[in-house]
């Protein structure tokens, strides 16, 4: 579908007013499930399993307890999963610090309309405190969130809404008056939950009927989205 007949369709449906918008941080903000899924790979790699992408795209937007308890299900309770964690973040921070970690199409311009609109604005992630902070640093988008909610900030990780609520009450907007952006379904999901509006940008996997009918729209890219809070706000 164009990009001009989704945002029309978008707008029919006289939503309540943007206050807030709450980010998802990999494969929303950064280019950076790819990478996540090759270090996963390659940790299973040295510890002698076979770990194919298509398992490791099952732990996409799973906070980490769910993806410890995914892997030892289906490896087994001899598996080294610490040591096959602890791998993983080797690896990749190693393609992190490399210079393999970007930004996805139109954050920037993004974040820019929501400074000139004065819009309040969280990020609500299933990554960790330490990998969120050094990853947006190193990508330049340090200081520019108003919140940031981390899976060592909540109890339960989306599914579950409380990332979304929580990042909903920091920035001080009600749920109904924030607009959630997300890649995968589990994000959906909890943005959903949550009771707050959310537009799916796929990365790694593709909306399924259930995320469509749970999402605002399915879109391409962010430019959609700016084109969408441009229009919805004016």
């Amino acid at each position: 579908m164009a990009a001009e007949t989704v945002l029309d369709t978008m707008l029919a449906t006289k939503p309540a007013p943007i206050r807030g918008v709450i980010f998802d941080m990999d494969g929303l903000l950064l280019d950076s499930e790819t990478l996540a899924m090759d270090a996963l790979v390659a940790a299973g790699d040295e510890l002698g399993y076979d770990m194919p992408a298509s398992f490791c795209r099952r732990m996409i937007g799973l906070p980490a307890d769910d993806c410890r308890r995914l892997v030892q299900d289906n490896y087994g309770a001899d598996f080294p999963l610490e040591q096959f964690f602890a791998r993983q973040e080797v690896h990749l921070r190693n393609f992190v610090d490399t210079g393999r970690l970007a930004l996805k199409t139109g954050v920037e311009p993004l974040l820019d309309l929501l400074d000139r609109l004065k819009l309040p604005r969280a990020i609500a992630t299933s990554s960790s405190r330490y990998r969120t902070d050094h990853h947006l640093k190193l990508v330049g988008l340090d200081g520019r969130f108003d919140a940031i909610v981390t899976r060592d900030d909540v109890s339960r990780g989306k599914p579950n809404p409380e990332p979304y609520l929580a990042a909903a009450r920091k920035i001080g907007i009600a749920p109904e008056f924030c607009l959630a952006l997300e890649d995968s379904h589990n994000g959906a999901r909890a943005a959903h939950a949550a009771g707050i509006r959310v537009i799916v940008v796929p990365d790694l996997l593709e909306a399924t009927d259930e995320i469509r009918g749970k999402a605002l729209a399915v879109v391409d890219d962010l430019h959609t989205v700016r084109a969408y809070i441009e229009r919805a706000t004016a």
